[in-house]
C-alpha cells in the first residue's frame, strides 16, 4: 500500500475520531491509537506520542466550540487541570524512561489493552448512569440554578485535582483517557452536570493537559510527524462538525458502536486470537442493532391518550437548549 493510501486512510480514521470526540467527550485516543497500532503497525511509542501530539491541535477546536456556545464548567476545569498538568508530565517523564528498554513495545500493548478494558467498563457505566438520572426528581433545574451547569453543588477540590492527575498519568504514558475516563468519572463525582456540561467541561480541561503532554513528547524525539500530520488533516474538521452537532444528537448510538469496537481492539492488544475478536466484534454489532431498534420501536409506541395528559400535565424539567437531542 502506497504512502498517499496510507495517508488517506489515517485522515478518514481521524475524521471519524474527530466526530466522536466533538459529539460525546469521548473516543479520540480510543480509536487512534489501537489503530495505529493494530491497523498500520506503527510501533506503540511512536503512536502514544504521535497521538498526545494530534490530541493537543484537536481538543482545543472542540473546547472552543463548547466554550462558545457556554458549556463548560470553569470551576471543574480549573481543578481538573491543577491535576492533569503534573500528572501528564509526570507520565511523560515515566514513558521516556522506558524508551529502549527490552519488550518494552509489547508491554505498552498490554497496556494499552488494559486501559480500553478500563475505559469501556467506564462508557457502559456512564451510559447505565445517564439512564437512572433522568429519573430523578433532583434532576429538574430549580430557581437560582444556573440553567447550563445545572443545579448548583459545592466543587470538591481535592478529589477533583486527584482525578486530574490520574488521568494526565494514564494519558502519558498510552495518550488514552482524556475523554472516556473524565467524562464518566465526572458524572460519578457531579451527577447533576448537564451531558452537554459534561462534554465541554471535558474537552477544555484536556487542552492544557494535552498541550503540556505534547511539548514533553516531541522533546522525547519519538513522534511521526507525517502520521500526526494525516490525522490532524481528519480529526480538525470531525471534531469541529461534531461538538456543533452535540446540541441535537446525543451519540448513543455511537456511542454502543465504540463499545463494540474497543472490545475487540483491546481483546486484539492483550493478544486474544483474531477469530475471537472477530466473533467479539460481529456480535457486538448484532447486539447494539437489536437495541437501537427495539428503542426505535419503543419511541413509536402510541401512548394512551389519558396517560398522555397526565404527563403533559406533570411538571416538566427545565433544561438549557443545547442539552436536548
Amino acid at each position: 500500500m502506497g504512502i498517499e493510501h496510507v495517508d488517506v486512510l489515517l485522515a478518514l480514521g481521524g475524521l471519524v475520531a474527530g466526530l466522536m470526540v466533538g459529539l460525546t467527550g469521548m473516543g479520540g485516543a480510543v480509536l487512534v491509537t489501537p489503530l495505529l497500532i493494530v491497523g498500520f503497525g506503527i510501533p506503540a511509542t511512536a503512536a502514544v506520542s504521535s497521538d498526545v501530539v494530534a490530541g493537543a491541535v484537536v481538543k482545543p477546536v472542540g473546547a472552543y466550540v463548547h466554550a462558545r456556545r457556554g458549556t463548560v464548567h470553569w470551576g471543574l476545569v480549573r481543578w481538573l487541570s491543577f491535576g492533569s498538568v503534573p500528572g501528564v508530565l509526570i507520565g511523560t517523564l515515566v514513558f521516556s524512561r522506558a524508551i529502549g528498554a527490552s519488550g518494552l513495545d509489547d508491554a505498552l500493548r498490554t497496556w494499552i489493552g488494559a486501559i480500553l478494558i478500563v475505559a469501556l467498563f467506564a462508557m457502559i457505566a456512564k451510559t447505565r448512569i445517564m439512564r437512572r438520572r433522568e429519573s430523578r426528581p433532583d434532576y429538574q433545574a430549580v430557581p437560582g440554578d444556573d440553567p447550563r451547569h445545572g443545579p448548583r453543588a459545592p466543587i470538591r477540590p481535592v478529589v477533583t485535582l486527584v482525578l486530574g492527575f490520574f488521568v494526565g498519568m494514564v494519558v502519558g504514558t498510552t495518550s488514552v483517557g482524556s475523554g472516556s475516563l473524565v467524562v464518566t468519572l465526572l458524572l460519578l463525582l457531579y451527577p447533576l452536570l448537564r451531558p452537554s456540561v459534561l462534554v465541554g467541561t471535558d474537552l477544555v480541561q484536556a487542552a492544557p493537559m494535552l498541550i503540556a503532554g505534547a511539548i514533553a513528547h516531541a522533546g522525547i524525539g519519538d513522534v511521526d510527524w507525517r502520521v500526526t500530520a494525516a490525522l490532524l488533516v481528519g480529526q480538525i474538521p470531525g471534531v469541529w462538525f461534531g461538538a456543533r452537532l452535540s446540541s441535537r444528537y446525543n451519540g448513543l448510538g455511537l456511542r454502543y458502536l465504540l463499545m463494540v469496537v474497543l472490545a475487540a481492539t483491546a481483546l486484539k492488544l492483550l493478544h486474544v486470537p483474531t477469530l475471537i475478536c472477530s466473533l467479539v466484534a460481529v456480535g457486538g454489532l448484532v447486539v447494539v442493532g437489536i437495541v437501537l431498534l427495539r428503542q426505535r420501536a419503543g419511541r413509536a409506541v402510541v401512548v394512551d391518550p389519558e396517560a398522555a395528559q397526565a404527563v403533559q400535565a406533570a411538571p416538566q424539567p427545565v433544561r438549557h437548549p443545547a442539552d436536548t437531542a
